[in-house]
């Protein structure tokens, strides 16, 4: 992945098959813990807006599913702060996913469960 790609994290009943350009398979590990370990090795892009962005609800723009809890612990855990996490419509959500760098599928059973990462520069000790 380069400066700019995406990756989705997506839940089980994500169509990670269907939107895939790169589909890579973790049925046996939940949301949570596939973010914490992407955060652990990613650079998040953060000199553009809503480099991490979730899935709402459809109808209810406003509402918090139980997913989008642990997804928010991750990221103010990663960035050592309280982080909007900015929220998309499930369509718009879908028409992004197909244009990412690689769609990871877990076995997370909650529903909207699923987020998309920008990736940023990595600093190799250059200017």
């Amino acid at each position: 992945m380069g400066h700019g790609d995406e990756i989705v994290i997506a839940d089980g009943s994500f169509p990670a098959q269907t939107l895939a350009v790169r589909l890579i398979r973790m049925e046996a590990v939940d949301l949570q813990r596939m973010l914490k370990v992407v955060l652990s090795v990613m650079n998040v892009d953060d000199s553009e807006p809503d480099p991490v962005v979730g899935m709402e609800v459809i109808d209810e723009p406003d509402t918090i599913m139980p997913a989008h809890t642990p997804i928010q612990k991750e990221l103010d855990a990663f960035h050592g702060r309280k982080v909007a996490l900015k929220r998309i419509e499930r369509f718009a959500f879908y028409e992004r996913a197909k244009k990412a760098f690689a769609v990871i599928a877990t076995g997370e059973t909650l529903f909207y469960s699923n987020v998309i990462i920008r990736t940023g520069t990595v600093n190799l000790g250059g200017n």
